[in-house]
């Protein structure tokens, strides 16, 4: 079983910067394509970034390109995202997925994903 913990989150004024992390329990976490997702109030739960299993293949969501970076490292288990210049609509929880299928295309449908952490919340100000 692939337990994930995310860190990192915060309340932060707009046009600021945070890193998210996320830890991945395991030895097969380089064979996982990894994921961030969000879900503000009120809306369903969107894709962000992901990253594939080799490192050389990453997608992000029109919103966020320019200003998230998403990147991992293997040999710590641990995905990150890296968010500057927020923006108010940033606010969500922010959760990182695990997609365990051997299929090397990096997929967004949130379905495609088998491990969720538990989410960590990021809070833009205005």
């Amino acid at each position: 079983q692939v337990q994930l913990v995310e860190s990192g989150g915060g309340l932060v004024q707009a046009g600021g910067s945070l890193r998210l992390s996320c830890a991945a329990s395991g030895r097969t976490f380089r064979t996982y394509t990894m994921g961030w997702f969000r879900q503000a109030p009120g809306k369903e739960r969107e894709f962000v970034a992901a990253i594939s299993r080799s490192v050389a293949t990453t997608q992000y969501v029109d919103s966020v390109k320019g200003r998230f970076t998403i990147s991992r490292d293997n040999a710590k288990n641990t995905v990150y995202l890296q968010m500057n210049s927020l923006k108010a609509e940033d606010t969500a929880i922010y959760y990182c997925a695990a997609d365990v299928s051997p299929d090397w295309s990096i997929r967004i449908n949130a379905n495609f994903y088998d491990h969720w952490g538990q989410g960590t919340q990021v809070t833009v100000s205005s």
